[in-house]
């Protein structure tokens, strides 16, 4: 076997038991909103993000448009397009257009962030090593979490269902701690999401949150504007 896939599915180990257990709320979620077990595996598979899977069952549930639920993944994945960019600085030259369309279908927060830490040039059998490792936990974490939503009392299924919201927690706290800017987006953009759930309740689960998350993430980028480094020099 090839040492840097063996390298990268070693890296790629710890991302996959977080996954395990993460993936296991959304399958008890998915299960519980409707979906059976092949359909929340599928979707574990076909779209390797939590957060717009999550999403994407809230507008299937509620019965939502195909161009919302394009436009929805859109924009809540966006930020894996930065990610991808970000990590083409470092590719080695084996990587031809074939390996980078194969290697972007696995760039995710985690793995983003592995990759990044790595001190030398990325190989595509390095990032298919580590993506394969976390693929498997993630998905095999679904199907685990949908076939125990079918069978576990609803009283144990509601308790593990909070383990994907408690991620999102573990996500937006810290930064929201160290700067006043993310506390403001993060805190406008559940108002606003607040007013869609009681108030505006005509609107759709999917475009509530496209909406939501232009206008805090708008806001916040026109009060809080990030300065860049020309900037600060000629401050300093």
């Amino acid at each position: 076997m090839n040492l840097n896939f063996r390298k990268g599915m070693f890296h790629g180990l710890p991302i996959a038991l977080g996954y395990l257990s993460v993936s296991f709320g959304f399958g008890i979620m998915a299960v519980k909103s409707g979906l059976s077990v092949f359909a929340s595996a599928m979707i574990s598979v076909t779209n390797l993000t939590s957060a717009g899977q999550v999403a994407g069952v809230g507008i299937i549930v509620a019965g939502g448009t195909l161009f919302e639920m394009a436009l929805t993944q859109l924009i809540i994945n966006l930020r894996y397009s930065l990610m991808s960019l970000s990590l083409s600085q470092k590719l080695s030259p084996e990587f031809t257009l074939r390996h980078r369309l194969m290697v972007s279908y696995g760039i995710t927060d985690e793995i983003f962030a592995v990759a990044s830490a790595q001190p030398c040039l990325l190989t595509p059998s390095y990032m298919y090593g580590m993506i394969l490792v976390a693929f498997l936990g993630w998905v095999s974490g679904t199907v685990l979490g949908a076939s125990a939503g079918e069978i576990l009392p609803k009283e144990v299924t509601d308790a593990m269902g909070i383990v994907l919201y408690g991620m999102f927690l573990a996500i937006i706290i810290p930064p929201s701690r160290k700067q006043k800017s993310v506390l403001f987006t993060v805190v406008l953009s559940a108002l606003i999401s607040i007013l869609f759930r009681y108030v505006f309740t005509d609107i759709s689960s999917g475009f509530a949150i496209i909406i939501s998350a232009l206008v805090s993430a708008s806001v916040g980028a026109l009060l809080f504007p990030v300065k860049d480094d020309e900037e600060e020099v000629q401050k300093q």
